[in-house]
């Protein structure tokens, strides 16, 4: 018999269990969401940098293995592109941001009077470069903070978890962010066995031989999937008065205004007075159309997840992040926004980069995932 603690793997080794069930997949979203968030509110690179290896550690040390969850390297590199797809067009299309101290000057090509205002080459100044890098680092790591979100939650698990309001749309959601993984780790797969075969894998050719199984294989799992959610009888609704539903209309509808006006107000001067307000009554109002929209779809949970206190920890960990950066943001904006004319280098400020590392308490309060079962030689 195995030793308590461990598992046998179908090959015979045996494998330590993870510490405890694995955590609620919106509480990743909500931690991730939350670090986002607080991107948004610097563009101090140092601080972006940070929170992207915050990001970082938590996915490296409790990413699960499964195919979804390689996508954190496709959103890297995506972050990646628009860093550069910023700067390529901050120095031939030049920036409004004046500057004195000069990169390169390119020759500029003269274009018609319609087309005052565009530049196109000329002098490429450090200043104009260093706004553009520092705009850019802000999209970049929200691109990150998402990938991280989609590499740590499952989304599967994340569909059982939505309110039967949002059922419909979750399904499409997941199933959306479902594609990309399976797409990339099917590219991974073929490119694999390509170069084991002794074939291209790069350049046009060995990408016009990959996508078409690639293509295939996502067309044979779409067919799987709408056979499955025939088979389990998706689609079915509850019949319920037409006084419901008229109500749920009027609550959601008015609920999503709400929260749309209070948020308005409370990122403008003049609103402040009344934008906590209406932003609580529109999300009363929201929750309560989505309470009774539920009541029409007529679906069960098989063995629901649980939003135990380690799922509370990870969201108040993004949430104290996200509004440690407010802080900061309202108390020091010349530290979280340094200027750039005159250029001067940026510095870390202390406790703002302290509140960021509260980020790291996901990889200690987690279950470690599953590791992959190794086969014994035969």
């Amino acid at each position: 018999m195995p030793a308590a603690g461990t598992r046998s793997a179908s090959a015979g080794a045996a494998i330590p269990l993870s510490r405890g069930p694995a955590l609620h997949p919106g509480a990743w979203w909500l931690w991730a969401l939350a670090l986002g968030t607080a991107a948004t509110r610097t563009t101090n690179p140092l601080l972006l940098a940070l929170l992207v290896a915050v990001s970082a550690y938590v996915v490296i040390a409790r990413r699960p293995h499964a195919p979804w969850s390689r996508s954190y390297g496709a959103f890297v590199k995506l972050a990646l592109a628009v860093l550069l797809v910023r700067l390529f067009f901050t120095t031939v299309f030049g920036s409004a941001i004046p500057g004195t101290h000069t990169v390169v000057t390119l020759p500029e090509v003269p274009l018609p009077d319609w087309a005052q205002g565009i530049r196109l080459g000329g002098r490429v100044t450090a200043e104009g470069l260093a706004f553009a890098l520092y705009e850019a680092m802000k999209l970049a790591t929200l691109l990150v903070c998402v990938g991280a979100a989609n590499a740590l939650a499952n989304p599967s698990r994340l569909l059982k978890s939505l309110p039967g309001a949002l059922y419909e749309m979750g399904v499409a959601v997941v199933v959306a962010l479902t594609f990309a993984p399976n797409l990339i780790a099917d590219v991974q797969r073929l490119r694999a066995a390509r170069r084991l075969r002794g074939r291209p894998d790069h350049g046009v050719r060995g990408l016009l031989q990959v996508g078409l199984p690639v293509l295939e294989g996502a067309l044979e799992r779409s067919v799987a999937l709408a056979a499955a959610m025939d088979a389990r009888g998706y689609g079915r609704t509850a019949r319920v008065p037409a006084r419901v539903r008229r109500t749920t209309a009027v609550l959601t509808l008015g609920g999503l205004l709400g929260v749309c006006a209070g948020t308005y107000g409370l990122l403008t001067a003049a609103g402040g007075t009344y934008g906590v307000p209406v932003l609580l009554v529109g999300v009363a109002a929201a929750l309560g159309g989505l309470w009774l929209g539920g009541r029409r779809t007529v679906r069960t949970r098989y063995r629901p997840d649980r939003w135990d206190a380690r799922a509370w920890l990870v969201t108040a960990s993004g949430v104290a992040v996200a509004a440690l950066m407010f802080l900061a943001a309202a108390r020091d904006p010349a530290a979280l926004h340094p200027g750039v004319v005159p250029l001067v280098a940026p510095t870390l400020p202390l406790w703002p980069a302290a509140a960021v590392l509260v980020g790291l308490l996901p990889a200690f309060v987690t279950p470690a995932p599953h590791p992959v079962p190794v086969k014994e030689p035969s």
